[in-house]
């Protein structure tokens, strides 16, 4: 790995995210998604002449492909119907040139909750996290306060516990948390959290 960010680095690259696809005794597949300043063709050259590397292949990245992501956890069935307002919105979002993806994961527990909240700032390209649920407090709202703290835009659905309290929006209807997250993340919308003048819908 040294070797390889070695080269990197030798050509001002940026390294925007890094992955371990495979990891075998005889063969490792890394991922890299890099800025950088000057044609990807030699630093390519250079990193295949390395002694370790057995191959270069150059793909369109993560970004480019799924782009904005928008994850949804919680209780099963608000999942569903969050997520039903989600890729319908992406779809036409996505029509007109945008790269959304939708991710979902039911979840139950505080604590599980608490650190798959906390996970989402490690996840690449995730721009909004929708909380489904009918109760979420505790560790959760915590967890809540640090991600949107770091920047992650939280929309919750209008639930008991201290969470919608934590959150950025208030959402009743899941099938219309899932429509305004996305319109949230997308450059396609004229829609603005910050422009509300409420936060409970």
């Amino acid at each position: 790995m040294h070797q390889l960010t070695g080269v990197i680095f030798r050509h001002s690259g940026n390294i925007r995210s890094i992955s371990i696809i495979e990891d075998q005794p005889t063969v490792t597949r890394i991922y890299f998604e890099l800025d950088l300043p000057g044609p990807v063709e030699a630093l390519a050259q250079e990193i295949e002449s390395l002694e370790v590397v057995r191959k270069v292949e150059r793909v369109q990245s993560l970004q480019k492909i799924y782009g904005k992501r928008i994850i949804i956890m919680g209780g099963g069935a608000q999942v569903g119907q969050v997520a039903l307002g989600a890729i319908s919105e992406a779809d036409r979002h996505n029509i007109r040139g945008e790269h959304i993806s939708v991710d979902t994961i039911p979840l139950v527990g505080e604590h599980t909750l608490a650190a798959a909240v906390r996970a989402c700032r490690r996840l690449a390209r995730v721009k909004a996290l929708v909380l489904a649920g009918s109760i979420m407090g505790g560790e959760i709202e915590a967890a809540v306060r640090e991600v949107r703290a770091e920047g992650l835009l939280v929309i919750s659905l209008n639930m008991a516990g201290s969470v919608p309290d934590a959150s950025d929006l208030v959402v009743t209807d899941p099938v219309q948390a899932g429509v305004m997250a996305v319109m949230a993340v997308a450059e396609t919308a004229k829609f603005t959290i910050d422009r509300l003048r409420r936060r409970v819908f």
